[in-house]
């Protein structure tokens, strides 16, 4: 006996089993073209009453069903006669799902595959070879998922492991981003860097991908606004600590030298792929993730897309008719999903309004073209750079969302140091930390702390903003 006719069998005379199994079983799994015509007359009556056939209903369904020839008509008459009117209690329901489960994946794979042999046969241009990763992808995603919800008195054990689980985590290399992240950055989240221009977006984004590379992950950095290469020479700077204006003049061997080293102290792999500005989105990266997973074996650790305000959303056009709001929610949301999808943190960036560029105390409602960005992010700072920060080679970090420890605890606004001809990022002296006052807006024109030569802290003074350490 097939497993076809067992699945049938066991449809008619087992509720338990099929409640499990009817729901992931298509029509287009059955070979045969008379059990598939069975099928499709037990999925309809379930489908209708909620209840599952007995052999006198699929035979009234089956004869009042047109569209058969008359050989047809009796070999499915066949197939119903046969099935029993009860079948043995003892085969194992779990072997039966699990037998099921299989069958349904082995032939989602197998008509996935001749789906892409189509495509490749296709002379018409009508198919796009474009649509084979994804054929193989929800071939190879197909599962029986019979949970249907967190119970939570049945399901207390669970939560208390679930309590106690350490979760797998992205570290930084920046001590107090692992301190407001707890550890770093959670998979399936997405995560907003808010700065005006130039004050080091891009910068902080190619920092964090050199230093997940140097630490053995894999890294994809997508860029809409500037070219691959400028993206490279940004990690270059960082990686081999060459200041930027010094990479067009060392010589090659030196180069080769320090990109050797790089390969022999990480295991990791960084790829960047451009994008036209505005002309991609949540399913052009969803495709490039497949093409990299098949083509090139490789599957990010973390992803960087600079930057999101400029992506496309795949389910609006945008349009006259489209406000910013909705427009900019969408792609925020698509890329959450993603970020599901793929089991790994994305981090991307925003920018000011007119108003937050000149602040030095930006807030979320500073977030231009859409609020419905902070919304759906999972954890959103701001990077705050004054000219007098910048002569000290410091930029300001102020925690504006967080969903991976307290808000309002007291990091919310810290101090990093900025090396900007080596693109680089790193830990400041603690005292640099002394004078920030969490219920006071940092570095606020009219009034700020001086801090002395020797470190110790003088009187509060109106006026300018100098000498910040």
């Amino acid at each position: 006996m097939n497993i076809e006719r067992v699945i049938f069998n066991n449809l008619l005379n087992n509720e338990e089993f099929g409640r499990k199994t009817i729901p992931f079983i298509q029509p287009e799994y059955f070979n045969d073209a008379n059990e598939k015509v069975v099928f499709e007359l037990i999925d309809a009556y379930v489908n209708k009453y909620n209840a599952f056939p007995t052999k006198e209903a699929v035979l009234v369904d089956l004869s009042m069903r047109d569209t058969l020839n008359e050989d047809m008509y009796s070999k499915c008459k066949e197939i119903v006669q046969e099935i029993p009117d009860q079948i043995d209690a003892m085969t194992s329901l779990d072997w039966l799902v699990d037998q099921t489960e299989k069958f349904c994946q082995d032939r989602a794979i197998y008509n996935a595959i001749m789906g892409s042999i189509k495509i490749m046969d296709d002379k018409t241009g009508a198919l796009t070879k474009g649509a084979i990763p994804q054929l193989l992808s929800d071939a190879l995603a197909v599962s029986f998922d019979t949970s249907i919800g967190h119970d939570f008195l049945d399901d207390a054990d669970s939560r208390f492991e679930f309590y106690h689980r350490v979760e797998e985590r992205l570290p930084f290399d920046l001590d107090l981003f692992n301190k407001i992240t707890r550890g770093g950055l959670p998979r399936k989240t997405l995560n907003i860097l808010l700065a005006g221009t130039g004050v080091g977006k891009t910068l902080a984004m190619c920092h964090f991908a050199a230093s997940h590379l140097a630490a053995g992950k894999n890294v994809l950095y997508i860029t809409l606004e500037m070219a691959e290469e400028k993206i490279a020479e940004r990690i270059d700077a960082n990686l081999l600590d060459i200041p930027l204006d010094e990479l067009y003049m060392i010589p090659k061997d030196v180069y080769d030298k320090r990109m050797q080293r790089l390969r022999d102290r990480t295991v990791g792999q960084l790829k960047i792929k451009e994008f036209p500005t505005s002309g991609a989105g949540a399913a052009n990266f969803r495709h490039l993730l497949n093409e990299l997973k098949l083509k090139s074996n490789f599957v990010p650790d973390m992803i960087y897309i600079d930057y999101l305000n400029i992506c496309m959303s795949s389910r609006i056009k945008m349009s006259a008719n489209v406000n910013s709001y909705s427009y900019i929610k969408a792609i925020a949301e698509e890329l959450r999903g993603l970020a599901i999808e793929f089991n790994v943190p994305i981090m991307s960036a925003t920018q000011t309004t007119r108003s937050g560029f000149d602040s030095s105390d930006v807030g979320l409602t500073d977030t231009s073209e859409s609020f419905g960005l902070p919304a759906t992010a999972d954890f959103m700072i701001a990077l705050i750079a004054t000219d007098e920060m910048k002569a000290l080679n410091q930029i300001l970090v102020k925690q504006l969302k967080n969903r991976y420890s307290d808000l309002e605890g007291p990091l919310k606004r810290f101090v990093i140091g900025v090396d900007r001809p080596r693109m680089r990022l790193f830990d400041t002296e603690p005292s640099a930390q002394d004078d920030l006052v969490d219920d006071t807006p940092a570095f606020d024109n009219s009034q700020s702390w001086k801090t002395t030569s020797e470190g110790t802290k003088s009187k509060f003074k109106q006026g300018k903003f100098e000498d910040f350490k």
